[in-house]
């Protein structure tokens, strides 16, 4: 098979894919993870097979995906599929140039440059810089690295004890901060979860009394991070009360957005992170809310002499690095040294949409978001378990009727939900409760989508209460 006739076929799969040509109509794929191993192979041969087989492979793992394009996917914090940004990911994997140095990425540079730049000015970061990164855990990392070299300067050549440093963060925040709080050393127990109010945000007064309470026990606070647009129930804490602490008290101010920073493009829904200006670092994933393919996120620092200094060990690198181009290469900001190039996706669908078309983006999910709550609060057997801040609706099957309990019930109607494979909706908990927890982060969920979600939702919850056997 000649060069063009298989670039042909793959494109001719992409075509079909995203015009939703599946006959099945679902969203996820009916076969368990056993039935998977017994029918598929993936074994890797000896012998290769050539190019032949690669587009019987690209049918069989097309059809195995999760559509997550389909306007019944409404199950993480991202979705959808943009045809510039996808363009973008294509001429980006095949030109295959490096982001570490200007001399192997001259425009991609210049394009990473421009997005972060633009980026810090949004949020009021006017002499700001920063990286793009492998997703928001990774940037929150970063914002606690970065804090911690704040703490302890020299602490990335020296080393440090890290075992009386403790952080802040929202009961509700990410997991990732356990996750960078075991990378930069100072272990897990050392996160100290501070109260949230009863719509999930940080309460600052409770903050505060943990930061006086760490030092009175002789420990050594270093870092708060706050949460704009929470996992869950999509809350955002109260930015502005909290970075007034930090500077009274000293202490580094992160900000994980990755869910909720697309918010800034919108001047209805921007006061949701008002303060933003008055952080030190802050993270946001282009790949959530703002439809861009994985992976695409962003590191933003106020001050970028500290994102140099943690990234310091690149000057021993003198087979990449060189003076003459030390302003411009974007590995003295990155921990990573090979890096692909996420900016162009992000750049060509911003030179498509410009502010406005993000702003648009927005208004539409939020819409949307609306639009399923009212659904929800409309019928007898359905009740919202959060107030909405974003487009994260949290609501659950009732019935008082039911021989199971609210969480069983719910449990299992989501398991039928995915049985079906039709719509995928995550599950989560807020305190003790399990809840359904569509979020509206896909450009193609439409009106009608919504009400088909819950028209299912309703029917299997009402199959449960009659008894009626799950069917596929």
């Amino acid at each position: 098979m000649d060069t063009d006739t298989f670039i042909e076929e793959v494109a001719q799969r992409l075509v079909d894919y995203i015009a939703l040509k599946d006959d099945s109509g679902k969203v996820k794929p009916s076969l368990p993870m056993k039935s998977l191993r017994r029918t598929l192979d993936v074994h890797l041969p000896l012998e290769g097979f050539g190019l032949n087989g690669v587009l019987d492979d690209l049918d069989t793992y097309i059809q195995q995906s999760v559509k997550t394009h389909k306007p019944e996917f409404m199950n993480p914090l991202w979705g959808g599929l943009s045809l510039p940004a996808l363009a973008g990911e294509i001429i980006a994997t095949a030109t295959n140039n490096s982001m570490y140095t200007f001399e192997l990425s001259p425009m991609g540079t210049l394009i990473e440059q421009a997005l972060i730049e633009r980026m810090c000015e949004m949020v009021g970061f006017s002499d700001g810089f920063g990286t793009m990164t492998t997703g928001g855990s990774n940037g929150n990392m970063l914002g606690m690295l970065c804090a911690r070299e704040h703490a302890a300067p020299g602490s990335t050549k020296l080393g440090f004890d890290g075992t009386k440093m403790v952080a802040f963060v929202s009961e509700e925040s990410h997991y990732s901060v356990l996750m960078s709080a075991n990378v930069i050393g100072i272990g897990h127990q050392n996160v100290i979860k501070v109260r949230c109010d009863e719509d999930g945000r940080m309460v600052p007064e409770s903050l505060l009394e943990e930061i006086r309470f760490a030092r009175q026990e002789g420990l050594q606070p270093f870092c708060i991070i706050a949460t704009a647009g929470t996992t869950v129930r999509g809350a955002f804490d109260p930015i502005d009360s909290l970075a007034d602490i930090a500077h009274q008290e000293g202490l580094w101010l992160h900000v994980d957005a990755a869910w909720g920073g697309t918010c800034m493009f919108s001047t209805t829904h921007r006061q949701l992170m008002d303060g933003i200006e008055k952080a030190d670092s802050i993270c946001w994933d282009a790949h959530k809310m703002m439809g861009i393919p994985l992976i695409c996120s962003t590191f933003l620092v106020k001050r970028p002499a500290v994102l140099r200094s943690l990234c310091n060990h690149v000057t021993v690198a003198h087979y990449l690095f060189h003076q003459d181009a030390e302003s411009d290469d974007l590995g003295r900001y990155s921990l990573q040294c090979g890096r692909r190039n996420d900016a162009l996706k992000l750049w060509i669908e911003w030179r498509v949409r410009g502010d406005s078309g993000w702003a648009d983006l927005v208004e539409l999910h939020m819409d949307n978001a609306a639009y399923l709550e009212a659904g929800v609060e409309a019928h007898p057997n359905l009740e919202m378990m959060s107030s909405r801040m974003w487009t994260n609706v949290c609501f659950r099957y009732k019935h008082q009727d039911s021989p199971l309990d609210s969480n069983q019930l719910n449990i299992e109607l989501r398991k039928r939900l995915l049985d079906e494979g039709r719509f995928m909706i995550s599950r989560s908990n807020i305190g003790e409760d399990v809840i359904l927890r569509p979020v509206l982060s896909n450009e193609n969920v439409t009106r009608e989508s919504i009400d088909k979600l819950l028209a299912r939702i309703l029917h299997h919850g009402e199959e449960i209460i009659r008894g009626i056997p799950a069917t596929n």
